[in-house]
């Protein structure tokens, strides 16, 4: 425990962030993490889906441009927010009713004291260890943004169609290397995949076979099954991680290993020789796994956050001031 303690003080005091700490409601708010615990139990009780939502929208919030709550931001008939871009537009409900409903408890306790976006970073991190996965320390003292525009999202956010060398890119263009890359994306372990997403693969791919020789070839006709209608019904789905879809473990990388990735994406890890390495590593030691990825998100948690005059505290999660 001391040593991954050293890894987080080290990932977070080499980052731009060293303004935040650990305790930083201690004295301002002290049923800060008491309401945030109680707020996401309840939630994820009644709807055991919300983990993977949260877990989603926090990285479409601080991948674009920083944890910084811009994402939560309704479009008004003057500004088209950033939950309006079209990769946003599929993003659970569910994880923003759980950010709300912490957001309205928090007001009664402590009124216009606690961002929105520390609330998100530390309500995914408590509904992650709620479904197994690890616990890790979450710095505060982000201020919310001031802006959210839709404009400024194409581009910054991975697509399942993008290749290895392309997302390699997004993620290190904002400071990331491979293994955290690698590593973030075992948030696959939960959670689901329209299917739209990822039809390209596995209808039409060839003429023999027609789907990407990076499927099994069962678990393409499965697909292919799971999806026949999905020009009909743009709604369904399917689990990321078909063995253990509602434990974060280390399955996903093991099923990448056996052709199991559902997402073009999944797929390329296991075949690219700078990602598989990484993928047979967190599928053989699912507790390397656990201490990258919460390296990984304590790092991705500190991007690009706002602080001081930067930002404000918002009465409203949706709403600037």
């Amino acid at each position: 425990m001391a040593f991954l303690l050293l890894l987080f003080l080290s990932a977070f005091t080499h980052s731009a962030t060293a303004t935040l700490s650990a305790d930083y409601y201690r004295n301002s708010c002290p049923a800060f993490s008491q309401i945030i615990r109680d707020t996401v139990t309840n939630k994820q009780i009644t709807t055991p889906t919300t983990a993977a939502a949260t877990l989603r929208l926090f990285f479409h919030d601080c991948l674009p441009n920083g944890c910084d709550a811009s994402i939560l931001i309704s479009s008004t008939p003057f500004n088209s927010a950033e939950r309006d871009a079209d990769i946003n537009l599929s993003l659970p409900g569910d994880a923003f009713d759980v950010v709300v409903r912490a957001k309205t408890a928090l007001e009664l306790s402590c009124p216009n004291t606690v961002s929105c976006a520390d609330i998100l970073a530390t309500a995914t991190r408590d509904l992650l260890t709620m479904v197994g996965g690890p616990y890790y320390t979450v710095f505060l003292g982000r201020k919310d943004a001031k802006i959210s525009r839709a404009a400024a999202i194409e581009g910054t956010l991975p697509r399942p169609s993008m290749s290895v060398s392309e997302i390699i890119g997004m993620f290190g263009s904002r400071g990331f290397s491979v293994q955290e890359m690698v590593a973030l994306s075992g948030a696959h372990s939960i959670g689901f995949s329209h299917c739209k997403e990822f039809t390209s693969g596995i209808f039409n791919y060839s003429k023999s076979p027609p789907y990407d020789s990076h499927y099994n070839p069962r678990f393409a006709l499965g697909l292919q099954r799971a999806c026949a209608d999905y020009q009909k019904n743009p709604t369904l789905s399917v689990f990321n991680d078909i063995m253990t879809p509602n434990k974060f473990d280390n399955m996903y990388f093991k099923n990448l290993q056996k052709g199991l990735g559902v997402l073009k994406s999944d797929g390329g890890f296991y075949s690219d020789s700078r990602t598989r390495p990484w993928v047979e590593k967190y599928a053989a030691d699912e507790r390397a796994f656990f201490e990258a990825f919460s390296r990984a998100m304590v790092k991705l948690g500190g991007y690009g956050v706002k602080v001081g005059n930067q930002g404000e505290i918002r009465r409203r999660c949706d709403a600037f001031n």
